[in-house]
């Protein structure tokens, strides 16, 4: 590279060797008055660019250290030693500029984005709430399908908010020790009318456990993983909940299942698999938020569907089981 870039440098002093030796020769004079200072003149050429070559290696390491860093002026760059090398540093230093310049517009975009959302999901709820007040005085086959259609809403605005709350520079964890069966109490509980509504069946085993976790976030993973057991079970089906060694939450149901090959994805964004290709209105998006907030609490969860005997998902509860993003 250090030759190729002074080739022209080259090429003119061995240019005027030539010349020196054909005027040399024109007037008859020895040639070896020529040979004899081009030959010292080799040698400190060749000596120059050894060094050349070294200073050259020493800059190119130093370049490569600090290649790929954003912040180039934090760092900051091997003195320039030409005019050139000047002005491609100050190239470099504008295309800084410019991508801060775009990092920080998108970054406004995001957060304008973020708090609208966030004050939709807010908002959304007070005409939730109203709306189940009002169904809370008729008990007709309409009104229980409304509630439970209603209930289905309030599931996906707190899905939305939950999606919004998991890259927010600041969360609201509150971690300590939980008794871990009138949390699953809870999350059941808000599905009494599906259970009764499709005649699904609730085996409920005692769990005897208490859990370290935060309970809001916890209690959004069960309700997840029961909404799906709901989703997938046919009329007449089952759904069971235990505990299985060591601290694992167990939710079993008599469902579709899930197919082999989905298996492995089932708790990436947006996969919804053969199932979730058949129903339109999967998003693919439950799993992967049980998955993330999992992984946030220290948890860990898993997949496991046998042909023809539907979906086991395990909630592993002891704390560090899931990797953290």
């Amino acid at each position: 590279m250090y030759l190729r870039r002074h080739r022209m440098g080259i090429i003119a002093a061995m240019a005027c060797v030539v010349i020196f030796a054909c005027s040399f020769a024109l007037y008859h004079l020895p040639l070896a008055a020529v040979a004899y200072p081009s030959a010292l003149c080799l040698m400190v050429g060749a000596g120059v660019m050894g060094a050349g070559i070294r200073a050259e290696r020493r800059r190119l390491k130093s370049l490569q250290l600090i290649r790929g860093l954003i912040d180039l002026t934090e760092r900051g760059l091997p003195e320039p030693e030409s005019a050139l090398e000047e002005e491609y540093q100050r190239m470099l230093e504008q295309i800084r500029e410019d991508q801060l310049a775009q990092a920080n517009l998108q970054q406004r975009r995001y957060d304008n984005m973020m708090a609208y959302y966030t004050l939709w999901a807010h908002q959304i709820k007070t005409p939730i709430a109203a709306m189940k007040l009002q169904l809370q005085n008729e008990d007709t086959a309409l009104s229980r399908t409304l509630s439970s259609d209603l209930f289905r809403i309030e599931q996906y605005v707190e899905m939305v908010l939950m999606f919004l709350r998991l890259d927010a520079d600041s969360t609201d964890y509150v971690i300590r020790e939980y008794d871990l069966e009138a949390i699953v109490r809870q999350a059941v509980k808000k599905f009494a009318g599906e259970f009764i509504t499709r005649k699904i069946r609730l085996d409920f085993r005692p769990l005897n456990a208490r859990v370290v976790t935060d309970e809001k976030w916890l209690s959004f993973v069960i309700e997840q993983v029961l909404s799906n057991a709901l989703k997938y079970t046919p009329q007449g089906g089952c759904v069971s909940v235990f505990m299985e060694l060591p601290m694992t939450l167990c939710v079993r149901d008599t469902g579709i299942g899930i197919a082999a090959e989905d298996l492995p994805r089932v708790f990436e964004q947006g996969y919804t698999g053969r199932n979730g290709r058949g129903d339109k209105q999967a998003t693919g998006i439950g799993l992967y938020l049980c998955r993330r907030v999992m992984n946030n609490l220290g948890h860990g969860i898993a997949a496991c569907s046998p042909n023809g005997e539907g979906t086991t998902i395990r909630m592993n509860l002891l704390q560090n089981v899931g990797r953290h993003e």
